[in-house]
């Protein structure tokens, strides 16, 4: 997974320059790096033929997937139109949907720097990890809920440029200061509630990454967490961080090969842990059989939803989305960017949303895929700035 070896940017702090700013990023459902400074986004109108064919089972379920977006979308200047008409047209007949598309939606090809199309796509996933909802001998990891003493400010309000950004932190006296990095978490605690205990401490840290997940219960009940906030210190990739001192090769990492080294090397797995100074709170959420909710607050779609770079594409888009999986199988399908996360960022850059478990896991875990994307833009309407 990208997320895992992604770099940090420094750019949402040189934008605030203040001394007490405890950090800022977008919300989100997984973890979110300060935001990179992303080039003028490219939109490069193209015909309608231009797009790979899709089956009519692709058609269909990318289909499903975005339209339930428009519950968020339904009174948004620029969706409302077309999720009114959609609500009208039939997920059973690709023909419809064929014709909605095309009569209501204009096509247009991401480009990166240097009018390039081709861009990565990476995969996420909901891990499933033993736990328990009291500390047992096993289960001696917590997972906190937001703490009590975490101070989250709406920077836009302000600063109008900024967004979407956020400032995180602690006050002091009548000081805000930063918020304790997650070596200090891990070892001091928070003054947040523990929502359930986990039995590994790298499981707790992939949680984080993914931003959601269920813990399952001796029982065989799962507890479904979701994000719930960020203590606003910068996302760094563990994936990096091994790289960087040689014990992995960058072509190298995944999730498997990460936790095969933590095995090797329980020792250092603190060390390793601290070099991400970012730490996800959480939320326990009503278990159901639908996806976790991504930042668009909608459950999330098997192979169908995508996490993208919102300077880029906004939440709620349909997009068009041709790449592979990591076995060189095609993956051509409409897809509905209903998510974000730290490490997805430029114009050609996709993270898509494979379900949840194991099966799931290691599908997400090893895709690095080049892929190009168009999207799907209602007609009429300004591009987004």
């Amino acid at each position: 997974m990208t997320d895992l070896i992604a770099p940090f940017n420094r750019t949402c702090w040189s934008l605030l320059a203040l001394a007490v700013l405890a950090g800022c990023s977008t919300t989100g459902t997984r973890p979110e790096a300060p935001a990179a400074a992303t080039p003028a986004a490219t939109y490069a109108k193209v015909d309608w033929n231009t797009l790979p064919a899709v089956s009519d089972a692709d058609l269909q379920a990318g289909f499903v997937a975005w339209r339930s977006s428009c519950t968020r979308l339904k009174n948004d200047a620029t969706w409302a139109r077309p999720c009114a008409t959609a609500s009208t047209v039939s997920d059973k007949d690709a023909s419809a949907i064929r014709t909605f598309l095309q009569r209501d939606l204009d096509v247009y090809s991401l480009r990166a720097g240097g009018h390039r199309a081709d861009g990565l796509i990476t995969g996420y996933y909901e891990p499933i990890y033993p736990g328990s909802l009291t500390r047992t001998d096993k289960a001696t990891v917590p997972v906190y809920g937001t703490p009590d003493d975490l101070v989250v400010v709406q920077l836009e309000s302000l600063y109008p440029e900024l967004k979407g950004k956020r400032l995180r932190g602690r006050v002091e006296g009548k000081v805000l200061k930063p918020y304790d990095d997650a070596g200090s978490i891990a070892s001091k605690g928070a003054k947040a509630p523990v929502l359930a205990w986990l039995t590994d401490p790298m499981d707790l840290q992939l949680l984080q990454i993914q931003g959601s997940g269920r813990v399952r219960l001796a029982d065989g009940r799962q507890v479904r967490l979701a994000y719930a906030e960020q203590n606003g210190h910068p996302y760094r990739a563990i994936g990096r961080w091994l790289v960087e001192q040689g014990e992995l090769k960058k072509e190298d990492v995944t999730m498997d090969t990460i936790r095969a080294w933590a095995k090797a090397h329980p020792a250092r797995v603190p060390e390793l842990l601290r070099s991400n100074p970012s730490y996800v709170f959480f939320v326990r959420s009503a278990d159901s059989p639908e996806g976790p909710r991504g930042s668009l607050n909608v459950p999330l779609t098997a192979g169908y939803s995508v996490a993208v770079d919102r300077t880029v594409v906004p939440l709620g888009s349909l997009l068009w989305l041709s790449t592979t999986r990591p076995d060189g199988t095609p993956v051509v399908r409409p897809v509905a960017a209903q998510d974000t996360g730290g490490a997805i960022a430029g114009e050609v850059r996709a993270d898509l949303y494979w379900g949840s478990g194991d099966a799931a896991g290691k599908l997400a875990g090893d895709m690095k895929q080049k892929g190009n994307i168009w999207m799907l833009w209602p007609k009429g309407v300004a591009l987004p700035q």
